[in-house]
């Protein structure tokens, strides 16, 4: 078995979350009068699509400390993997927001506002719209990367699916809060945003609820996958497998009930 290379973990999450950086934020900041929100969706998509093909293969291309921690979780992913991803992850996005800054103030009418960081506040939905998309769509994404993992899901697809699955979820949540599903995406903006716009007060929304989402994927994952229980680290929260039997007693009852009535 190959040697897990903590240091190249470390870079290519770093890389990978950068790309990220310049192709959401940065299509937000430099192009969205020309691109609009579909193609500031778009952006992100692409970007994650692409880099799950080039540093997939090297950290599995989370680019985002929420779908590392449902990795973590699901036991796809140890302990130093999960430490190391998330650390280049946090400097990709801090070094991405630092390049688009740089390259944004080269235009003379150029203010930075926002930055493109998210807001719940304004013109947007109000925090607690803000709390259920980010629960939500973090759990979706978290669930589908999660499925892309599994021996039954179509080898060589998981980057277009994932891709895929971002995209749609900037087209949901974009007028929303501007979307986050990636504590760091939003810390790489809104450390670099105007402090009269409250991106930094409102920050802990875009870090709690993405890490509460990722634990609502796996939870939707082992519900809809065959994997156990017992093999992830939910096995450890107490009650959790309790739950689960109950679950499962109500689904066979309302099949049987199901069957009982067509026959």
């Amino acid at each position: 078995m190959e040697t897990q290379n903590n240091g190249r973990i470390l870079v290519a999450e770093l890389v990978g979350t950068l790309v990220l950086m310049l192709g959401g934020p940065g299509v937000a900041i430099f192009s969205f009068d020309y691109v609009g929100v579909a193609g500031v969706a778009v952006g992100f998509g692409l970007s994650l699509a692409i880099m799950a093909y080039v540093i997939g293969p090297i950290s599995g291309c989370h680019i985002n400390p929420a779908v590392t921690l449902g990795m973590f979780l699901a036991k796809k992913v140890n302990g130093p993997h999960a430490v190391f991803a998330v650390i280049g992850q946090l400097v990709g996005a801090i070094a991405g927001g630092a390049i688009i800054l740089g390259i944004a103030s080269g235009r003379d009418d150029f203010e930075r506002g926002s930055f493109a960081a998210n807001l719940w506040s304004g013109p947007y939905f109000g925090v607690g719209a803000a709390i259920v998309t980010e629960v939500i769509l973090t759990a979706l994404l978290v669930m589908v990367v999660l499925f892309t993992t599994t021996r039954k899901f179509a080898p060589g697809f998981g980057g277009l699916v994932a891709g895929f699955t971002l995209t749609l979820i900037h087209l949901i949540a974009i007028p929303i809060d501007r979307t986050s599903v990636n504590p760091a995406r939003s810390i790489g903006t809104a450390l670099f945003a105007e402090t009269s716009t409250g991106a930094l007060e409102q920050l802990w929304v875009f870090i709690v609820f993405p890490v509460v989402g990722a634990v609502v994927g796996v939870v939707l994952f082992l519900i809809l996958d065959d994997t156990r229980l017992e093999d992830t680290l939910l096995a450890e929260v107490p009650g959790l497998d309790d739950v689960r039997d109950a679950l499962d007693k109500i689904a066979d009852e309302a099949v049987d009930a199901v069957e009982d009535a067509v026959d």
